[in-house]
């Protein structure tokens, strides 16, 4: 491997990468390689390669390797006046409705069998006679006469009433609850590495108070 790209995985391994190699591959298991480290996030190195330099890292060229010289970072191109966002997430919750369910009520009609035990009384006519013996009375044994009687029978006779016996309705109701909602908010933490020594960095400060 060229000493420039030996450079770039030691950058990227001193920044947290981490470089994986495969070895004994065949010309026709390359192809195959190539597409399961792409399916699994394989990085573009020149990319951030590139990202590094706009960072002001110098690459390779700027190195001891290179050029033999101790290589230094030069922070006075950096503006006085840039800044450095402090970000800080806070946690809102709100509420919204969600429906839980229904209730249907819907009336219909069943029949259903019923029995029910009663008592009838029937009537019955039966001739009965009588053996007597006793003079007869010709005005009024020989008179021309008749009766009769009339048999009855009960038999059921069904009515039905209907009668209400239960209201049902759809009322709704509602309480409250307590719930803990969790989750995770971000800020920005600023380190300062303050490299001067502690005589400037008091006149310094002695500077600013007169200043103010």
């Amino acid at each position: 491997m060229p000493e420039k790209d030996r450079y770039s995985y030691a950058e990227d391994l001193s920044r947290g990468g981490q470089l994986l190699t495969v070895s004994r591959v065949t010309n026709m298991e390359y192809e195959t390689v190539l597409d399961i480290l792409d399916d699994e996030g394989t990085v573009n190195l020149d990319e951030r390669e590139a990202s590094w330099r706009s960072e002001g890292w110098g690459g390779y060229e700027a190195s001891t390797y290179a050029t033999g010289h101790p290589t230094t970072t030069d922070h006075s191109a950096a503006s006085a006046d840039e800044t450095i966002p402090v970000v800080e997430e806070r946690l809102r919750v709100g509420k919204r409705d969600t429906s839980h369910g229904r209730v249907r009520v819907r009336a219909y009609t069943v029949e259903t069998p019923v029995s029910e035990m009663v008592e009838l009384r029937d009537e019955h006519v039966e001739l009965v006679r009588t053996p007597v013996n006793r003079p007869a009375k010709v005005d009024e044994d020989y008179r021309e006469r008749s009766f009769e009687a009339e048999e009855h029978r009960e038999e059921a006779v069904v009515s039905k009433e209907a009668r209400v016996v239960e209201e049902i309705g759809l009322r709704k109701t509602s309480d409250t609850r307590q719930e803990t909602v969790s989750d995770t908010v971000r800020h920005t933490e600023v380190e300062v590495d303050d490299e001067r020594t502690a005589v400037e960095r008091h006149d310094l400060d002695r500077s600013r108070k007169c200043c103010c």
